[in-house]
């Protein structure tokens, strides 16, 4: 018998009332390898809670290059802002690990949903405020540490809410997602395979040794751990 699929945790942390008012507004979805939920600019006309797998929100320079501004996963939700009033994506939103399977519904009935219940909005709230965080802790750790750490700090965060040890993983796409060239990420990924921490061939990286993978990482890794979980 297939193991039961995980609740997202955002939607878990409400009441059983509560869950199940959204729950008639939700339809079961799976995104696919690079599937895209918002463009730029894009409307934000559905939310995603994730249950498995990981969404990236990316931002997009006038040159072409891009950086991840944000990874979803299990813990959280894709469309957060539209219970701020915000009706259009400043992101690209796609499918980094898949399969990713989410809840999805409709962002006018998420709005009204935090408009109306106080226990939906207090933990709707409280994951914005996280987000908040991680976004300041995220802009200070690209600027202050080193790719090697902030290579590590991904992997892991990356390795959290995949749930499996092996994921698929280019060089192109984890230099986007770090904002520095395919050739850093060359090196990096080297050095991190040379100590015995990962392997990465065949654009596959597995995570082989979990706890020096942790040591290799900076602070930020731990920091944005407990502050979005």
């Amino acid at each position: 018998m297939p193991t039961p699929l995980p609740e997202n945790r955002l939607l878990s942390t409400l009441p059983p009332a509560d869950l199940g008012r959204l729950l008639r507004h939700m339809a079961d979805v799976t995104l696919g390898p690079r599937d895209v939920v918002y463009e730029p600019g894009g409307l934000l006309e559905y939310v995603y809670f994730p249950r498995a797998g990981v969404i990236s929100a990316v931002v997009l320079m006038g040159d072409g290059r891009s950086a991840e501004a944000a990874g979803i996963g299990p813990e959280g939700m894709a469309g957060v802002s539209s219970a701020l009033g915000a009706d259009r994506s400043r992101e690209r939103v796609f499918c980094q690990v898949a399969p990713c399977r989410c809840r999805r519904m409709p962002a006018a009935a998420f709005a009204a949903a935090v408009r109306e219940s106080g226990t939906v909005r207090d933990v709707v709230y409280r994951y914005v405020r996280a987000v908040m965080t991680v976004a300041a802790r995220q802009a200070a750790c690209n600027c202050l540490h080193s790719a090697d750490e902030r290579c590590a700090r991904w992997l892991l965060q990356c390795h959290d809410r995949a749930g499996a040890d092996e994921f698929p993983l280019t060089h192109e796409f984890l230099a986007q997602m770090l904002g520095v060239r395919r050739a850093t990420v060359t090196v990096t990924a080297g050095t991190l395979q040379a100590a015995g921490l990962i392997t990465y061939k065949s654009g596959m990286v597995r995570i082989c040794d979990r706890a020096g993978l942790e040591a290799a990482a900076c602070e930020c890794y731990a920091a944005i751990r407990d502050t979005i979980t």
